[in-house]
C-alpha cells in the first residue's frame, strides 16, 4: 500500500511562535488517519500548508506523488476539506453552493446534476437544496460542507473537527457516508477530531504538541504503551478481593484491578475462578492516552 500523503521536516513559524518544527509523517492510501493535538498544537497550520493556503517556512509534502511546491494546483485537485467553521455562503442556496464549488473544477451542466444527485442521495439533503444556507441547523449545514469537499471526487478527504456539536443521529450518519467512501472508493481520510470514539477507529495516530510529534502508531500500540486495562469484579466481597495481591481500587458495587494485558487476566481468573462469577474486561481509553502522552487534555488543560 502506497503513501499518499508524505510530509518531511515541515517547519512553519509566526514571529517567535513556532506553529509546526521538523514535522515528518506519512499517510497511506484508504487509511483513517487520526492527527491528533490540543487547540494550537499546530494541526490546522500543517492542513492549511498542505492545501496549500498557507506557506510553509521549510520542508516538503507531497501529495498522491505531486511535490505541493511544483504542483500546487494538481494537489488541490486530490484533496477535499472540510474546516472547523463552514465555509458556505450563508446567502446562497445549497444547490447554487453546491454549484459554484463544482464550476471550480470544470463540473457544470449534466455532469454536475449527476454529482448533485448522489450526493444529495447519500447525505440526505435533497428535501433542502433550494434552502438559503442561513436557515439551515447545524447538522443540515455540515452535511452540505462534506458535500462540498466530495463534489470533485477527491483522492483525500480533510476533516478538520467535522462533528463537533452535531447531535449523535447526523454523527451517525456522517460517518456511515465516510466509511462508505473508504470502502468503495478506496479514499483517504486524514482526520482531526476532540472525540475520541472517532480517533480510537482509525487505522494510525500521530499525537503533536508545540508543532512537534510527541507519540505515533495504531490505537491499539498507544493504549499498550500508555495506558492500563482494568478487570472489574463485582459482587465479591473486599477480603477476597485482598487475597488476589494486586493493586485495586473500589468502584460502585465492585472493584477494579489494573492489569497490563489480557494473558494477566486470564491468569488471575484461573488462579481464583470461584470470585469471577460477575466481571468485565475494559481496555484503556484513547482519552488516557492522550493525556498520558502530552500531559494535557484535549481542552488544552494541564494534567491536574
Amino acid at each position: 500500500m502506497k503513501n499518499i500523503i508524505e510530509i518531511n521536516n515541515l517547519s512553519k513559524s509566526f514571529g517567535d511562535l513556532k506553529a509546526v518544527q521538523d514535522l515528518t509523517l506519512s499517510v497511506r492510501e484508504g487509511e483513517l488517519f487520526a492527527f491528533l493535538g490540543i487547540n494550537g498544537a499546530g494541526k490546522s497550520t500543517t492542513i492549511n500548508i498542505m492545501c496549500g493556503q498557507l506557506s510553509k517556512d521549510s520542508g516538503e509534502v507531497i501529495i498522491n506523488g505531486y511535490n505541493l511546491d511544483k504542483n500546487l494546483d494538481l494537489v488541490k485537485k486530490e484533496i477535499g476539506i472540510v474546516f472547523q467553521s463552514s465555509v458556505l455562503d450563508a446567502a446562497l442556496s445549497v444547490h447554487d453552493n453546491l454549484e459554484s464549488r463544482a464550476a471550480l473544477y470544470g463540473i457544470i451542466g449534466k455532469d454536475f446534476d449527476q454529482r448533485l444527485n448522489e450526493l444529495a442521495d447519500i447525505l440526505e439533503f435533497k428535501d433542502f437544496l433550494k434552502k438559503t444556507v442561513r436557515n439551515l441547523s447545524g447538522g443540515q449545514r455540515r452535511r452540505i460542507d462534506i458535500a462540498r469537499a466530495l463534489i470533485h471526487k477527491p483522492k483525500i478527504l480533510i476533516l478538520d473537527e467535522p462533528t463537533t456539536g452535531l447531535d449523535p443521529q447526523t454523527r451517525k450518519l456522517l460517518w456511515n457516508v465516510i466509511s462508505d467512501f473508504r470502502k468503495n472508493e478506496n479514499m483517504t481520510i486524514f482526520l482531526t477530531t476532540h472525540y475520541m470514539e472517532e480517533a480510537v477507529e482509525s487505522d494510525y495516530v500521530v499525537i503533536i504538541d508545540n508543532g512537534k510529534t510527541i507519540s505515533e502508531g495504531t490505537p491499539h500500540d498507544l493504549k499498550n504503551t500508555y495506558t492500563k486495562d482494568y478487570i472489574t469484579i463485582y459482587g465479591a466481597d473486599e477480603d477476597s478481593i485482598r487475597k488476589l495481591s494486586s493493586d485495586y481500587t473500589m468502584i460502585k458495587n465492585g472493584y477494579r484491578i489494573p492489569i497490563s494485558n489480557t494473558k494477566e487476566a486470564t491468569d488471575m481468573i484461573l488462579r481464583s475462578p470461584e470470585l469471577f462469577i460477575d466481571y468485565e474486561i475494559t481496555k484503556g481509553r484513547m482519552d488516557d492516552v492522550f493525556l498520558a502522552a502530552t500531559g494535557k487534555n484535549l481542552e488544552g488543560g494541564e494534567r491536574k
